[in-house]
């Protein structure tokens, strides 16, 4: 089998965090492009349309290894082109990333509530790597994993490409201890501590995630801590890494997270929809839960690390920065 070349690096340095899209010209055997103009037109006439694609071309947007592409060039299989995206406005979120920790191989972030992890969606250039990207001047820092949107704490992002696949590989052989806290109603019928086991199951494009019979693919320990009347504050403990595993979990104990708007009941508009607002959301109490500790053996020198959030959940907080 023919080995494909090594990805040559992107040409355009990155824009507000963001790196270049890219894409590599597919094959053509019926010849059906003549020129680089014919195949985006074909693949982007759907997202922005013919009169941008040309418009881009005229501003000198698309960019190969040689420089700035004419649409006018000859198609060639195999070729590369980067260009950046329009992005649309984005609110800011009004609240700073943290930094625990950092050192020549990661940074250990205090991510507040309402700001995603990583790009997507409609949350591109207002996301905790595109910010630590700029703010700490690290081009190459990549997450290990990622925190939900709602939901504060600490996040480990890998500053060298070389040792990502490292880190990265704590979190998917599960050999990092994660601690969550989070403020939830108080219910003496409801037996504590318990391990909870079930099969979660998230369809793309649906907000909630659900429970369904089969065999256990999320696994949970829940604690609680202390009580203040109705409240309870929980020590939570995952041995998976479900989408909104936490939640579920709690939500279906009878014990829903504080401010939670998708669980038990989605909220409308829902969190993250086309029709919510982000100014809605800031104003908004936050979901009380919190990434509070990691712990692991460091996999490049060894070492025992243990970090802790220096957040404290609003509903619960006596002092310290709130979350």
């Amino acid at each position: 089998m023919r080995r494909r070349s090594p990805v040559p690096p992107a040409p355009l340095p990155q824009r507000d965090g963001i790196d270049p899209v890219r894409v590599r010209l597919p094959a053509d055997p019926e010849g059906v492009w003549g020129t680089v103009r014919d195949h985006l037109v074909d693949r982007f006439q759907g997202a922005i349309g013919a009169d941008r694609v040309d418009a881009m071309f005229g501003a000198g947007r698309f960019v190969g290894v040689e420089g700035v592409l004419r649409g006018s060039e000859p198609y060639a299989a195999g070729r590369y082109v980067w260009f950046h995206r329009d992005f649309a406005p984005e609110v800011a979120v009004p609240f700073e990333v943290g930094i625990v920790y950092r050192d020549e191989r990661m940074v250990i972030a205090d991510k507040p509530h309402f700001l995603a992890t990583t790009p997507r969606g409609r949350h591109i250039t207002e996301t905790a790597l595109a910010r630590l990207r700029r703010d700490l001047g690290l081009p190459a820092l990549q997450p290990a994993h990622r925190l939900d949107r709602l939901t504060a704490g600490l996040v480990l992002f890998v500053v060298r490409p070389e040792d990502r696949g490292a880190y990265q590989g704590l979190f998917s052989a599960r050999r990092v201890r994660k601690e969550y806290e989070a403020v939830a109603p108080y219910d003496a019928a409801v037996a504590l501590p318990v391990t909870v086991r079930s099969r979660i199951v998230k369809e793309r494009g649906v907000m909630a995630a659900r429970e369904e019979a089969g065999a256990a693919n999320a696994e949970s320990r829940i604690e609680l801590v202390e009580r203040r009347g109705g409240l309870g504050r929980y020590r939570l403990l995952p041995a998976t890494g479900r989408t909104h595993q936490l939640r579920v979990h709690m939500a279906g104990l009878g014990l829903p997270i504080l401010h939670d708007p998708v669980y038990p009941v989605v909220r409308d508009p829902a969190p993250d929809s086309d029709t919510a607002s982000d100014a809605e959301d800031f104003a908004a109490p936050p979901l009380q839960l919190l990434a509070r500790v990691l712990e692991f053996t460091d996999p490049v020198d060894g070492r025992v690390r243990r970090f802790e959030s220096g957040l404290r959940l609003a509903e619960w907080a006596e002092e310290g920065p709130v979350a």
